[in-house]
């Protein structure tokens, strides 16, 4: 259970699942949609991680990260609406922005955590959610 201390702390939000319940393959591209107004104070993050070392996956990308700070990569760039859309495979989509995009292996199965910090009351209320992750087809 969370303890909803809105603006402290930090919430994880753990997924190895796409939206048709399958884990995710590094060789597939996929992709989330974070709706405008992301509840957080400080910063969100999403990381990848390899699931047999549970270690950050290793690629030549070398942070597997993507988020609103702009270090150790250019942070995630949102739409004209507001939302922000997260790409996670093995090339750099065309059309998307380096901050937008996570490389995977095409070798290897991963999972990732978005992290909020300083979460805002919509996250408690989940009037604010992600999409579910889901296969760029």
């Amino acid at each position: 259970m969370a303890m909803r201390l809105p603006g402290i702390g930090s919430q994880y939000l753990l997924n190895s699942l796409d939206a048709d319940k399958n884990f995710f393959d590094g060789s597939k591209t996929y992709k989330v949609m974070l709706p405008k107004g992301i509840p957080e104070e400080n910063f969100w993050s999403f990381t990848l991680y390899d699931n047999m070392t549970r270690s950050m996956l290793d690629t030549p990308q070398r942070y597997p990260r993507a988020g609103s700070q702009s270090y150790p990569s250019p942070a995630a760039e949102a739409a004209a609406d507001g939302s922000t859309t997260i790409y996670f495979g093995p090339t750099q989509p065309d059309g998307v922005a380096r901050g937008n995009w996570i490389q995977t292996d095409p070798k290897k199965g991963w999972f990732t955590l978005l992290r909020l910090y300083s979460p805002l009351e919509p996250f408690f209320t989940k009037e604010w959610r992600p999409s579910e992750i889901e296969l760029v087809k």
